[in-house]
């Protein structure tokens, strides 16, 4: 097997290493949020393809202009713990994602870069930071409106 596989491969299987730490009630409360997220990467990715912001060239989708290894490994489960550590405080959130966003269009940009699976075309690593801190912003959003109606349907 390739480099290229297995770093794909580790994109894609080492992140879920760490859910059982994370835990089944952290698990089961953030899954809407982190799959509200991963759909709207997904949309953003085909979007992104067609207007050539960017360019995926992942050796598991090789014809797919979506990498599923990214969004479905390590996207997923970092908005997971994102929101385990940081949920009801807004401002934390907000800061640790801009932390995740800007090291992800920078230094792990550039390294995917290298390796081959991605590279910035018409989109700037900047305005993909922009991109996906209002993603944050919405999903978190949808994360309150989550939490309110169980709390809800728990009081009735």
């Amino acid at each position: 097997m390739d480099k290229k596989k297995v770093a794909a491969l580790c994109m894609l299987f080492l992140p879920w290493l760490t859910v059982p730490i994370l835990g089944k009630k952290a698990f089961i409360r953030f899954f809407p949020a982190a799959s509200l997220a991963n759909l709207c990467m997904i949309i953003l990715s085909v979007i992104a393809n067609k207007k050539k912001w960017w360019r995926n060239k992942n050796p598991l989708t090789p014809n797919v202009p979506i990498d599923f290894t990214y969004i479905l490994g390590a996207h997923f489960v970092a908005t997971l713990w994102v929101f385990k550590l940081t949920y009801g405080s807004f401002p934390l959130y907000l800061l640790v994602n801009t932390i995740f966003d800007f090291i992800n269009a920078f230094p792990f940009a550039g390294m995917w870069k290298k390796i081959g699976f991605f590279k910035f075309k018409k989109m700037s690593p900047t305005m993909y930071s922009f991109l996906t801190i209002m993603l944050a912003v919405v999903i978190y959003i949808y994360q309150s409106a989550v939490e309110k109606v169980i709390r809800n349907k728990n009081n009735i």
